[in-house]
């Protein structure tokens, strides 16, 4: 193991191979004694508890590993995705058009063994076009219940932003009950259940703002951006290897799991612990953003809760059953980004909402704590 000695005296720094305890090195440069056992310092990173030593680290090694047999880079989505779905929440993506979010969807409702579909926003879609409508049957003499394609596990909400408020409002229901209410009755959806919502930053014209109502029912808001030079080429040589991508996507692809365990895992992260100390850590983010001075409305109490259960989540991907503030501070801008809206002031000066709660992270102070130990 490499190691660094660093001179007391003269402050540079030595790059010993295994040196043993105790040993003196002479300073080439002052020659002043420096001990190993003293100022040696490991270049090895410490080595965190392998995700594979438990069943939910398994089974998230095993999901992205299928994956990425067909979906490349785009690694916070991925995880944001999978982090959402298996904390009872849903996501909203903006991002550009053609960035794999279709093939994301789908190929994973193929590997977790979900129904998938898909539906694109446009300005005259009405609420029952996605939630059902009662049919008159002729053979009974009476309306029977025809579901919408909102009746599946995994719904891509493609440019939701093109839709009128009337059928943002439609989802309301879903989005929380996981249920739709049609002439007083109640339909459950299908558990687990997740809405993926996209809308396109850059084409404003033709479109409705979603309500703070709706966008604080989204766990998460990802923003994706381009892929880097590797990762488009690797995405170039998949399709150059065959003609359609969808067509490889069943030889490809494997199921690792089911809408019955996936349930199972959900049940397990919601026993991971979290401290006392993280609570307090999260209820300080988020009461912070109501008053920091570059935002006009801070975060409502349903992101702290968002940020609890998404760290739960994260932790027991990492492999483990204790939460910590890292957690938290890594899912803090995909929680917190579109629950805050920035002063005029923060505006006009170019301030964007990202770095405003970077800002914010580091003015709250972070607590230190010991981790427990795994469970053998």
């Amino acid at each position: 193991m490499e190691v660094e000695l660093v001179c007391n005296d003269c402050g540079r720094v030595l790059q010993i191979d295994k040196p043993t305890a105790g040993q003196v090195i002479l300073c080439p440069g002052c020659g002043a004694a420096v001990s190993a056992l003293r100022t040696a310092i490991s270049t090895e990173a410490p080595q965190e508890p392998a995700a594979d030593v438990t069943p939910v680290g398994q089974l998230y090694r095993k999901i992205r590993s299928e994956v990425g047999k067909v979906f490349v880079g785009q690694e916070e989505l991925v995880q944001g995705t999978l982090v959402a779905l298996l904390s009872g929440g849903h996501v909203l993506i903006e991002s550009v058009p053609g960035l794999g979010k279709t093939l994301l969807v789908r190929t994973l409702g193929k590997v977790l063994g979900c129904r998938f579909t898909r539906i694109q926003f446009t300005p005259d879609l009405m609420p029952s076009d996605i939630t059902g409508t009662p049919v008159f049957d002729m053979k009974s003499q009476e309306f029977r219940f025809r579901p919408g394609p909102v009746f599946t596990q995994l719904l891509l909400a493609d440019e939701i932003n093109r839709s009128p408020a009337k059928t943002h409002a439609a989802l309301l229901e879903i989005m929380q009950e996981f249920r739709v209410t049609v002439d007083g009755v109640s339909h459950p959806l299908e558990r687990p259940f997740l809405v993926l919502a996209t809308e396109n930053p850059v084409e404003t014209e033709g479109t409705y703002h979603l309500p703070e109502a709706q966008l604080d029912r989204f766990m998460f808001k990802l923003v994706v951006d381009y892929p880097d030079e590797e990762e488009e080429r690797r995405i170039l040589w998949l399709h150059a290897r065959r003609d359609e991508i969808f067509e490889g996507l069943d030889e490809k692809v494997q199921p690792v799991t089911s809408p019955q365990e996936l349930l199972e895992t959900m049940r397990r992260v919601s026993r991971v612990w979290i401290a006392p100390a993280v609570v307090d850590y999260i209820n300080s983010l988020v009461r912070a953003t109501r008053r920091w001075p570059a935002f006009f409305m801070g975060a409502s109490p349903r992101a702290g809760i968002a940020l609890l259960c998404g760290a739960r989540t994260l932790a027991a991907f990492h492999g483990r059953n204790f939460v910590l503030p890292d957690d938290v501070r890594e899912l803090a801008l995909p929680a917190l980004r579109h629950r805050v809206i920035l002063t005029p002031e923060a505006e006009v000066e170019g301030i964007t909402v990202d770095r405003a709660l970077r800002e914010l992270l580091d003015s709250v102070e972070v607590p230190r704590l010991e981790a427990p130990a795994l469970p053998s």
